[in-house]
């Protein structure tokens, strides 16, 4: 398609990008970084050191520096690590499955969902690390022949725990970097011959140079990950789920835990993902590729997820009432009305009331609610885990060993430390690799500037 043609279709749609516009406002995202984002980063640098100060803090004079006690064994840590593995899964959704179904409206939020699951796999995979105490001895969580005879207990969730999450991390990381090489190659054109960034695009982009050879390799490749990558959506988190529903703790040993995982694993991942597209479509004007009706998408998928998990609540404490059985009764009383009322309220607030401003259509239209309505359900979803695991652990069949179990400021270092090491991550691959799916935005363009419609123009 020649360049008048390009310019026609362009006086003609004047807000419909061009190939080559396409190419300039993505890669202008790459560009040496402004104030913001050295705030942001420093800020996110600090919070890092916060927590590699606790962290360090906990190693010197050991895991009694936390709240966990006799009754609650798992807290902050292990809640940090199922809501951190649940945020990763919808960038296998949005990539993989959607991807199946071939939904235009992915293009423009995959590449970013997609980065926000690798990083929160990393951030998620820090916790059974700390959580050991003696981190030294952290390759005992890997499941290899040795003459130890306690651990690891092949027969327990916990190593199923290790298989899941480093196969989810393993085809994550493959299908992101393999969508990339496109993008990265027209990094590399552009960026200054003989740069470091230059080189290291050259490595990164494989010889990258669009053929038609290449094209249909990468089209093979992709469509048997993103095959590969789906049954992984399902997998991980009910295998997350099966460290609780294994158990025989009241509140715990449940059949629905499964889909109930997966669907609070997607509904919080959605959530996170219109939390962080909504500053990147407005701190580099991507309102062109980012539009109300990708935003619109993402929160009818949200609600429907959220729906989900309001039926998943609701069934938890009707069968409590229903089974007759008084451990499990009292479980759920004790959620709702004990000593951790603040938590569970505060997570069906979140997870129930708030979503249903998703019903509205003026609501979904609207960034800046979307965007607020997205983090209360972040917090909300880590008060879920919060409640599931520590209302349950703290009050079991025996009152005689009940406790309470409150955070010290060692954990609550740790946890907010997580979010700044995923920032910082996050951050990092903004400017240095293309957050927009350059490719695959071309390929959705209207037709009056697609080749076919160019030539017919042209004739």
């Amino acid at each position: 398609m020649s360049s008048t043609t390009l310019e026609r279709g362009a006086q003609t749609h004047p807000d419909i990008p061009s190939y080559g516009k396409v190419n300039v406002d993505i890669l202008r995202i790459l560009s040496r970084p402004g104030k913001i984002w050295w705030l942001l980063f420093g800020l996110a640098v600090a919070g890092v050191g916060l927590l590699g100060y606790s962290w360090a803090n906990q190693l010197i004079s050991g895991i009694g520096l936390t709240g966990l006690n006799t009754p609650v064994s798992w807290g902050v840590y292990i809640t940090s690590f199922v809501f951190w593995v649940g945020i990763a899964h919808s960038g296998t959704l949005i990539s993989a499955i959607l991807f199946l179904f071939r939904a235009k409206w992915r293009q423009s939020i995959y590449r970013a969902a997609e980065a926000m699951t690798v990083f929160a796999v990393m951030t998620a995979g820090l916790f059974p690390i700390i959580h050991l105490g003696r981190a030294w001895h952290a390759y005992w969580l890997f499941p290899y022949p040795n003459e130890r005879l306690l651990w690891p207990n092949f027969r327990s969730p916990l190593v199923w725990d290790v298989f899941a999450v480093t196969t989810y991390f393993t085809v994550s990381s493959l299908f992101f970097l393999l969508g990339l090489i496109p993008d990265i190659a027209a990094a590399r054109d552009q960026a200054e011959r003989g740069s470091l960034r230059h080189r290291v695009y050259q490595l990164v982009s494989f010889g990258w140079r669009g053929t038609d050879r290449q094209w249909h390799h990468f089209g093979k490749a992709y469509l048997y990950l993103a095959a590969l990558a789906t049954p992984l959506v399902l997998s991980v988190h009910s295998v997350v789920s099966w460290d609780f529903a294994m158990s025989i703790v009241p509140g715990w040993h449940a059949t629905i835990f499964a889909p109930y995982f997966v669907a609070g694993a997607i509904f919080s991942g959605i959530a996170m993902v219109i939390t962080l597209m909504v500053p990147i479509r407005k701190a580099f004007g991507l309102e062109a590729y980012l539009t109300t009706k990708h935003f619109d998408a993402m929160a009818k998928l949200c609600l429907v997820t959220g729906l989900i998990v309001s039926y998943a609540y609701i069934t938890e404490f009707f069968m409590a009432w229903y089974s007759g059985e008084d451990p499990e009764r009292h479980a759920f009383w004790n959620r709702a009305f004990g000593d951790y009322w603040w938590a569970t309220w505060t997570m069906l607030t979140c997870n129930i009331l708030i979503p249903v401003l998703l019903w509205f259509k003026r609501v979904r239209h609207s960034i800046a609610a979307l965007f607020v309505i997205s983090i209360f359900v972040n917090i909300g979803m880590w008060f879920e885990r919060f409640v599931i695991i520590v209302t349950s652990l703290s009050q079991e069949y025996m009152p005689f060993a009940w406790g309470n179990y409150r955070p010290s400021t060692t954990e609550m270092g740790i946890m907010v430390g997580s979010f700044a090491w995923f920032g910082m991550w996050f951050l990092l691959f903004v400017r240095l690799l293309p957050p927009v799916a350059i490719a695959e935005i071309k390929e959705v363009l209207p037709a009056p500037l697609r080749p076919r419609a160019g030539a017919e123009a042209a004739r």
